[in-house]
């Protein structure tokens, strides 16, 4: 291979290699519309997976009455089509995470959004039990892909300046799609408005709808150049980086400063799935151990317990099915508080300290919160709002897991290694969790719930140790700093960014 390019951004170094100062030169980029064109193409999607889920845990009760078209139960719905909806994300994660890291971020976040908005029309037109569970693990399918696919390219298109912030309001923005889902499943389910085996369609068809818009804006991201430069495309990387510096320097009206240094690295086609995990888990351990951690903890506390919570409200608290959705609107706002408000903190106080706290007082919390329905001292009301505090620290938390796990591994396995702990973390607390969970729920017994909250808390107190031991500095830093490149040519021009 000869190197890609002779401009001043990348340069020739040797046969094979190329330095650059490519990743420099985004780390320096001031906030733009450039980056805003990013957020919102790449990031809505999970206002998308969080109107998916919501919806499906606020109409479970309706599907499941007779006339809903659907012989089903309700457990059903948030226990086996929970489980796999999740098995079907963490094959998808794994899946296209790999090939995103061989055919770059662009095409398969492209290509997951289709699968997802295929799988959820087709989810609208079930006529049966087995089709409905077929695309619900399909719809998984896809928003596992997309977890791998946008996390990687958000992280190497956000200057190391905002990276966390960003990474974690674009994380929780899940829940504004979560509020949506709440309060749209309340007209969805009126009976007055629309007949019982058609509202909760509609429900999805609307999330088609959203996401096919998504999907047009999408088609303006960039692919990373981080990426392209590495996989033998640094003329390409180059002239997406001026085109973008042009852009920002117009908008500003200001020249932009030098970058702070160049990197050397031998360009490559693609890395073996080997070479991957001989990387992660023999050359990190104890970050792998942080990202397991992280993944385990917060996987079982979402997956397990906000899949059932409209069931919590209907058996314990006789709140009608049609009024599920209002609640849920609230712990939903709660949620997107918690990243929206404490995210710029872990660019500023730090990962290790945020993300240890993070998930701590959440822990702490949510023990409070089992205690008090354990004495029988809570109303839906009351009950609503410990969980909206619980989840307002959580939330920050879980989405600093997806953060943490892509930006502290080389970048040539960022997107397997967001899918790897996304699929393990998840299937750990996801699939198992909403099974047991459902159970447990579906009893009427209170000290069934109490000990699957308690559960949750303990393992997030735990992930939240040893995030205060391990967790990584990554703060304000580039992420070949962070995390040195497998391509990295030693001897060449040093990475000073």
């Amino acid at each position: 291979m000869t190197a890609e390019t002779s401009s001043p951004g990348s340069t020739p170094a040797a046969t094979g290699t190329v330095t650059t100062a490519v990743p420099a030169r985004l780390d320096r980029l001031p906030w733009s519309r450039w980056h805003w064109m990013i957020v919102i193409g790449l990031g809505t999607v999970w206002i998308l997976d969080g109107l998916e889920v919501t919806i499906v845990g606020n109409v479970a009760g309706r599907i499941a009455e007779e006339g809903s078209g659907l012989d089903i139960s309700s457990a059903q719905i948030t226990g086996m089509a929970a489980a796999l909806y999740v098995a079907g994300a963490c094959s998808g994660a794994l899946f296209f995470g790999w090939l995103t890291d061989r055919y770059g971020r662009k095409k398969l976040f492209m290509v997951t959004l289709v699968v997802y908005l295929a799988a959820t029309a087709l989810t609208a037109l079930s006529f049966e039990t087995w089709w409905f569970f077929l695309f619900r693990f399909l719809t998984g399918f896809g928003i596992g892909g997309e977890y791998a696919a946008i996390n990687s390219a958000i992280d190497e298109l956000i200057p190391s300046k905002y990276r966390g912030r960003v990474d974690l309001i674009i994380n929780g923005s899940y829940w504004l799609g979560a509020i949506g889902g709440a309060l749209l499943s309340i007209v969805m389910l009126d009976t007055d408005i629309f007949p019982k085996d058609l509202g909760w369609r509609l429900s999805f068809g609307l999330g088609v709808v959203l996401g096919l818009v998504i999907l047009l804006v999408r088609r303006h991201v960039p692919e990373s150049p981080r990426w392209q430069f590495i996989h033998g495309q640094g003329e390409k990387a180059d002239a997406l980086v001026s085109s973008a510096e042009r852009e920002i320097e117009k908008e500003k009206g200001e020249k932009l400063p030098p970058p702070a240094g160049e990197i050397t690295i031998h360009q490559r086609k693609s890395i073996g799935f080997g070479l991957i995990a001989k990387t992660v888990f023999r050359g990190y351990p104890r970050r792998a151990v942080l990202g397991l951690s992280l993944f385990v903890g917060q996987a079982f506390l979402y997956n397990a317990i906000t899949f059932g919570f409209g069931t919590i409200l209907i058996t314990f608290f006789d709140v009608p099915t049609g009024s599920t959705g209002y609640y849920f609107a609230v712990i939903a706002a709660g949620n997107f508080c918690g990243p929206l408000l404490l995210g710029p903190l872990f660019d500023t106080v730090g990962r290790r300290i945020m993300i240890s706290s993070t998930y701590l007082l959440s822990g702490i919390l949510l023990f409070g919160t089992a205690y008090l329905f354990d004495r029988g001292s809570l109303t839906a009301t009351t009950m609503t709002v410990c969980w909206c505090v619980v989840l307002f620290f959580a939330s920050a938390g879980a989405s600093s897991a997806y953060l943490t796990v892509s930006e502290i591994f080389p970048m040539e396995t960022r997107a397997m290694a967001i899918a790897f702990f996304y699929a393990i973390g998840t299937a750990a607390g996801g699939i198992s969790g909403p099974l047991l969970f459902a159970n447990l729920t579906e009893s009427g017994v209170v000290g069934d719930t109490v000990l699957a909250f308690q559960i949750g808390a303990g393992l997030m107190c735990a992930a939240g140790l040893v995030a205060a031991f391990l967790a990584v500095k990554a703060e304000r830093r580039s992420l070949e700093d962070i995390a040195e490149p497998l391509s990295v040519v030693h001897g060449g021009s040093a990475d000073s960014a």
